[in-house]
């Protein structure tokens, strides 16, 4: 694992108004998944590329990403080649569908911040709707895609709300994927949570199962459980 660390200020981000941000759930995804054993890595969705950079800082993996919006593809270049890890990075325009079916190799983990909304208004920007909406990806696409693409041994890693996690859940398990992790993520104590993490495999052991608060009482001010998992990521 490379010592050399990259703050998110480093990121390029079009200054076009369509162009994707570097997000939370990125964030949580990409310090999260765990890396242990992995020599490949699949991330589908790249976007900036933030979780591809952060899985290679956090390994030694070979990371290919992949994603259909040009821009999201042009701007997750530039700040590979920007990076330590250049030379272990390799980023693709292309859907998964069509990965799935050019790929030769199979892989040891699949992260995915994919799109969560599916049944909403969409924005007038085609990138960033795309980004957000399941039209381009459906969640089971996802499941069954990945399923062609992982090794036996393998774990996909994804983050959705809270309703689309536990239909997914449901889903991975009727094509033979078990749910081995999940983390419920709150935005405070006391508010509803939105999001949650999880890890699937094709072995069917015991659910780990735990919560993440990302912000304290203070406005702005982070838990301790969430500085600790992303302080590699941060400047301050």
């Amino acid at each position: 694992m490379s010592n050399s660390y990259f703050s998110f200020k480093q990121f390029t981000v079009s200054q076009d108004k369509c162009a994707m941000k570097v997000g939370i759930d990125g964030v949580l995804l990409g310090a999260w998944a765990s890396v242990e054993n992995a020599k490949t890595i699949l991330d589908v969705g790249t976007g900036t590329g933030l979780i591809a950079l952060m899985l290679a800082q956090r390994s030694n993996a070979e990371v290919a990403a992949i994603d259909i919006e040009p821009n999201a593809v042009l701007q997750a270049t530039e700040n590979v080649q920007n990076s330590p890890w250049q030379n272990r990075i390799r980023i693709t325009e292309c859907s998964l569908q069509d990965f799935q079916i050019k790929s030769i190799g199979q892989f040891d983990l699949i992260v995915s911040n994919p799109p969560y909304f599916v049944n909403s208004l969409k924005t007038p920007h085609e990138s960033r709707s795309a980004a957000r909406h399941t039209d381009t990806l459906k969640h089971e696409e996802l499941i069954d895609n990945s399923v062609r693409l992982l090794n036996q041994t393998g774990r996909i890693c994804i983050i959705l709300p809270i309703v689309e996690g536990s239909k997914c859940v449901f889903y991975a398990e009727s094509k033979g994927l078990f749910c081995t992790k999940k983390v419920t993520v709150y935005p405070k104590p006391e508010v509803a949570a939105k999001r949650v993490l999880l890890e699937f495999s094709f072995i069917n052991s015991s659910e780990k199962e735990s919560k993440l608060i990302i912000e304290s009482e203070i406005r702005h001010r982070y838990s301790p459980e969430f500085a600790e998992l992303v302080r590699d990521f941060y400047l301050k």
